[in-house]
C-alpha cells in the first residue's frame, strides 16, 4: 500500500493499575476511540499493561512478562486489523527463562507484527532499577517498514541519546515515536519538576529538529507507589506530545489526565525541510571517528 503524506496520529495518554487485564482493555477502548476520529497510527506509552514495576527489584515481577508474540501482541493485533490501524505497543518480553527485554511492538493494519525493537539504553537509578530486569536490546537502530511507512521506534531512556534517533534516521524512517514512563520524585520542588519536564520535551524535539523529522512521545500519568516502600513512588507526568519536523508543537497532553492525543503529521514536510535544512548533506562523517569512544581524556 503506498504511504499517504497526511497521516492521522493518535497517543494514548493513561494511568495503569495493578490488574493487567483491566490495563490492556483500556488501551484496546482507547485504540477503538482513536481509529473512530480517524487515526491511522497509534502509539501506546511504556510498558502499559501493568504498573511500572521497576521501581523495585523482585524476581516475582519476571512473571508478569510474556512471549512475542504471544497473548498482548495478539489482541493488538485484533485491533489493529478490526480498525485498520497501525499500532505500536510497549511490552515485557520473555524471550527465554533469564533472558528478558523491554520490547515495543510494531502492529500492522492487517494485525500481523511488522517488526520489534528492544530497548537500547537501559537505566539503573533510584526508582528506575531496569537492568535488573532488561537485557539490552540486540536488534539495533532499524526503522519498521508498515503500510503507513518506516517508525523509528525507540523507547523511554533511548530519547535522551541524539545517537539513537540520529541513525533511525540514517536507516530511512520516516517519524520518530517514544512510548515512554517518566515522572517526578513527589520530594522535588516545583522548579526542579518543571525544569526537568522541560528537559524531556526540548530533548525529544530537538531530535525533530536536527532530523527533519516528527516525534510522538508517549507517557504515562498519575502516581504510582515503590511496593517495597509505600511511602514513595513515581509522579508520572504525562504531557504527551506530538511535534512535527521542525520541533513545532501540534499536540501536547496535560501532565495529570488521561487522554487521547491526536494530530496530523505530514511526511513531505519532512522532505521539505530536509531541503532547506540538509544536516545529512553537511555533517562531517570523516571527522567523527571519537564518538566510538566513551570519553576522550
Amino acid at each position: 500500500m503506498a504511504k499517504a503524506d497526511t497521516i492521522t496520529v493518535a497517543l494514548i495518554q493513561q494511568s495503569c493499575g495493578d490488574d493487567i487485564a483491566t490495563n490492556l482493555d483500556r488501551c484496546l477502548q482507547g485504540i477503538a476511540d482513536a481509529a473512530a476520529n480517524g487515526a491511522r497510527l497509534v502509539l501506546l506509552q511504556e510498558l502499559h499493561n501493568s504498573q511500572y514495576f521497576c521501581q523495585t527489584e523482585d524476581t516475582r515481577y519476571f512473571d508478569l512478562a510474556e512471549a512475542i508474540p504471544g497473548p498482548s501482541s495478539e489482541r493488538l493485533g485484533q485491533a489493529a486489523r478490526q480498525f485498520d490501524v497501525v499500532i505500536v505497543c510497549s511490552l515485557f518480553e520473555k524471550r527465554a527463562t533469564g533472558l528478558y527485554h523491554n520490547t515495543a511492538v510494531v502492529i500492522d493494519t492487517d494485525g500481523q507484527i511488522a517488526g520489534l525493537y528492544r530497548k537500547m539504553h537501559i537505566p539503573d537509578d533510584p526508582g528506575y532499577y531496569e537492568k535488573f530486569y532488561f537485557t539490552p536490546g540486540d536488534l539495533g537502530f532499524k526503522p519498521v517498514q508498515t503500510s503507513i511507512g518506516r517508525l523509528g521506534v525507540l523507547v523511554c531512556w533511548d530519547q535522551w541519546f541524539p545517537e539513537a534517533a540520529r541513525l533511525m534516521r540514517l536507516a530511512g524512517a520516516d517519524i520518530l515515536l517514544y512510548p515512554t514512563a517518566i515522572g517526578w520524585d513527589p520530594a522535588d520542588n516545583n522548579e526542579e519538576k518543571n525544569r526537568q519536564r522541560d528537559a524531556w520535551q526540548i530533548i525529544q524535539r530537538s531530535h525533530a529538529i536536527s532530523n527533519n523529522l516528527p516525534v510522538l512521545s508517549c507517557n504515562r500519568v498519575g502516581f504510582e507507589t515503590a511496593i517495597d516502600n509505600p511511602a514513595t513512588g513515581i509522579e508520572f507526568w504525562g504531557s504527551s506530545f506530538i511535534c512535527g519536523p521542525q520541533g513545532e508543537i501540534l499536540d501536547e497532553a496535560p501532565y495529570n489526565k488521561e487522554c487521547v492525543l491526536m494530530a496530523d503529521i505530514s511526511l513531505n514536510r519532512s522532505h521539505e525541510i530536509s531541503k532547506i535544512w540538509p544536516f545529512l548533506r553537511d555533517r562531517r562523517i570523516d571527522a567523527y571517528q571519537d564518538l566510538l569512544r566513551r570519553f576522550i581524556d
